[in-house]
């Protein structure tokens, strides 16, 4: 075989495992099980979708380009700091996303993000400046921008070219397909059109008509025409949040620009039944097994594709009452620690400000009271309103309108004294309802193939008034080796770099197959207990039978992690119980520790007799990681002295 065509085969071969890995494709193998709900669906039947869906653009409530009483009438700073954007990007050069910028990906694994978002950024700018101040004054540049997209290659994402037939490095102009990027710049020329389509035919018939086309041929035809791409759900697994994703800005774009009332329809269908498969791979739990963060890109989209379609069929589409979409939404509250900061496994981060409007919006939609407060404290959190919004061009328009009603809506931060996913085993409890003072901890069983997974069976979480102590450290800025058959070579995704043991000198290991055994969690006003035998995480090399860990919450008082283990031989390989964190760490003498917090010090008291606490100090690098600990995070290696094969291990966290 030639140089090439190895080289070829190689790359192929990368970019195949990339693709059928976590975010890329998030398919996950065996659990949770797929349950055929189909819950969208039946009720497309139930209310008979060709009668109830409205053929016109009648049922847009948002504000158009001339209704100036709406634009005129915004508050004064959120005018000037959109016309502020729009006016830098009034000479704004549209560059070539170049041939080099997406080879990059598979040169060195570096993804060239910002090589599309800076003009999708500029093309939102000028679009929401033009709404705003309504003079023309924009007009020109917003047309440059559509000729910009109508004649560029693809819309898509560098790192997502690896589902193209002829593989990863270059968009084949031949085969467009849809990821993310598409999706993203899909959705925002389709409300570019429907909102300017006037103006810009009364410059030039042929902008409208081009970019119509456009969109055609680079994503809804397309996508309505294939059923392998692996999002959809159609060729079987459990698709992750690409699914609502990309879904939403479909469904959106069809809406609002189709002509044909009996195409619209099969679109409609089409996004409709693509969502009931990431419905039916969802636990009865709702629990998002990618973190909050990503719940931002999977439930709340999901809440925004259900929003749609019941605005498009004048409210008929209604299935906020099903238990699971209730549940999925009061997830993102129930692994709130203490905003900005959530539960975060896997590649979630550590904080996050959710999407405000939307977590009141879907709280509104299932009648949940704390959703909806949470959502408005949120807001008020991160400032939310008080100049120019972030988002899809649609998602701007709809949080402007929302602006007196969120900055009047009652607000109160959701603090669960204690939940429990039992599906996705998932579980988290605080010292006392409604307060973020004190303990909180939350732990997680599952297995070694979830999205986004990291190898963190048995880890947990703690923090103390709300800042962090022990850890989730999260993931590094994506690179192409993050979705690759590499992945687990990175530090943060090993088990050894989470709040778990290394037994016989042996981590844990990727794969559905490693998973957690007897999960249990219990809860009661004066304590919570959280435990799982991890010993099926490991590989055969570990010689471990069972392994319990457990978390107990002693409400108020203490948070104690308990490991009561059995082996099947000692080897002369060292075992140890692995902490992460973000707090300083001194000796005070053996047997204690102390972990000095961002205003709060504990105490962990350990069997000097039985383990070496080792402190090891880790310089964090990573630009994202650094956002979240900038000082570096600290490893304790509680090292066994004798471990046998039979004992217990505790170590316990009080007040200092």
């Amino acid at each position: 075989m030639k140089s090439s065509e190895m080289t070829k085969k190689k790359l192929q071969l990368i970019f195949f495992v990339a693709i059928f890995l976590l975010p890329a494709s998030g398919i996950i193998s065996s659990q949770p099980p797929i349950k055929e709900r189909n819950i969208l669906a039946k009720e497309a039947s139930a209310i008979n979708l060709e009668g109830s869906l409205i053929p016109d653009n009648s049922w847009i409530r948002m504000p158009g380009y001339k209704n100036r009483i709406f634009w005129d009438n915004l508050p004064a700073n959120i005018r000037k700091d959109y016309i502020s954007k729009a006016e830098a990007c009034l000479n704004y050069n549209w560059p070539v996303v170049k041939a080099t910028d997406y080879l990059e990906f598979i040169r060195s694994g570096d993804r060239r993000q910002e090589a599309y978002s800076a003009c999708s950024n500029a093309l939102i700018s000028l679009v929401m400046g033009e709404m705003v101040e309504g003079k023309g004054r924009f007009a020109d540049q917003i047309i440059n921008a559509v000729w910009y997209f109508s004649e560029q290659t693809w819309w898509g994402w560098s790192a997502h070219l690896g589902s193209q037939k002829s593989g990863s490095g270059l968009p084949d102009v031949n085969e467009p397909i849809v990821d993310l990027g598409v999706g993203e710049i899909t959705s925002n020329l389709a409300w570019t059109l429907s909102l300017f389509k006037d103006e810009f035919d009364k410059i030039h018939p042929l902008i409208s008509q081009r970019l119509r086309q456009e969109i055609y041929r680079k994503a809804l035809t397309p996508y309505f025409e294939r059923d392998d791409f692996w999002y959809m759900g159609f060729t079987g697994g459990r698709p992750n949040n690409w699914n609502p994703w990309i879904n939403y800005n479909m469904l959106t774009s069809y809406l609002l620009l189709e002509t044909d009332p009996a195409k619209k329809i099969a679109e409609v269908k089409k996004v409709i039944n693509s969502l009931d498969k990431f419905l039916n791979g969802y636990p009865d739990d709702g629990g998002c097994d990618e973190g909050p963060s990503y719940w931002g890109a999977a439930g709340a989209i999901l809440y925004e594709c259900l929003d749609l379609l019941q605005n498009s069929t004048g409210g008929k589409f209604d299935v906020f009452e099903d238990p699971l979409i209730g549940n999925i939404g009061k997830y993102f509250y129930k692994a709130n620690i203490h905003a900005p900061y959530f539960l975060n496994f896997a590649d979630a981060d550590a904080t996050t400000g959710g999407n405000a409007p939307v977590v009141y919006l879907y709280g509104k939609a299932i009648n949940d009271d704390t959703m909806k407060s949470f959502g408005s404290y949120l807001a008020k959190l991160g400032k939310w309103g008080e100049g120019s919004l972030n988002g899809k061009i649609g998602d701007q328009i709809r949080g402007l309108m929302l602006l007196d009603e969120l900055k009047n809506a009652a607000s109160k931060e959701a603090l669960v004294s204690d939940f429990w996913l039992p599906e996705t085993e998932v579980a988290g409890a605080r010292d006392r309802e409604g307060e973020f003072s004190g303990f909180f901890f939350g732990a997680k069983g599952g297995f070694n193939a979830e999205s986004h997974n990291h190898n963190d069976i048995g880890s947990c979480v703690m923090y103390y008034n709300g800042k962090p102590c022990l850890i989730d450290i999260g993931r590094e800025e994506y690179t192409a080796k993050t979705f690759s058959s590499k992945r687990y070579e990175i530090w943060t995704m090993q088990s050894g770099y989470h709040n778990l043991p290394v037994i016989n000198g042996t981590e844990q290991k990727d794969g559905s197959m490693y998973k957690a055994r007897n999960t249990n969690f219990t809860a009661s006003n004066k304590s919570v207990t959280f435990s799982t035998d991890i010993a099926g995480s490991y590989p055969e090399s570990a010689s471990v039978k069972s392994w319990v860990r457990s978390y107990t919450l002693n409400r108020g008082k203490s948070f104690t992690i308990d490991d009561k283990y059995e082996l099947t031989a000692s080897e002369k390989r060292t075992t140890s119980s692995n902490l992460i964190t973000y707090c300083k760490v001194t000796e005070v003498k053996p047997g204690v520790l102390k972990f000095e917090g961002d205003g709060f010090s504990l105490n962990m008291i350990y069997n000097s007799s039985k383990v070496n606490a080792v402190i090891e100090y880790i310089e964090v690098t990573d630009k994202l990681l650094k956002r979240y600990w900038p000082n570096g995070v600290t490893r304790i290696k509680l090292e066994f002295k004798d471990i046998g094969l039979k004992g217990e291990n505790k170590v316990i966290f009080t007040p200092g």
